[in-house]
């Protein structure tokens, strides 16, 4: 999985490319607890993310906890595959997807 990351004005951006699974879930983990310092917002990009497994689940749903205090998430651009995912776990109720 590839992780690209852009910061401005208290917005961290967020694009990810690949697999989130028991693999990769780790880095994009550490990525975010050493990012989210002074974050108010995060916007993460999934177009380029293929696939998502329960580790990646559990890595979105701590930054969900994470920013709920600092500020807000957003999730964009969702393949079918990935929606479906979010919509049979309930995510679509907790995560803000546009």
């Amino acid at each position: 999985m590839t992780i690209t990351k852009n910061a401005s004005d208290g917005t961290l951006y967020i694009t990810l490319e690949g697999r989130l699974d028991t693999n990769t879930a780790p880095q994009l983990e550490a990525e975010l607890k050493a990012s989210l310092s002074g974050v108010t917002e995060l916007d993460l990009d999934f177009s380029g993310l293929e696939y998502i497994s329960s580790a990646g689940l559990r890595v979105l749903l701590a930054a969900q906890k994470a920013m709920s205090k600092q500020g807000k998430m957003t999730i964009r651009h969702v393949n079918e595959t990935i929606m479906e995912v979010f919509e049979i776990t309930g995510f679509v109720d907790i995560l803000s997807i546009v």
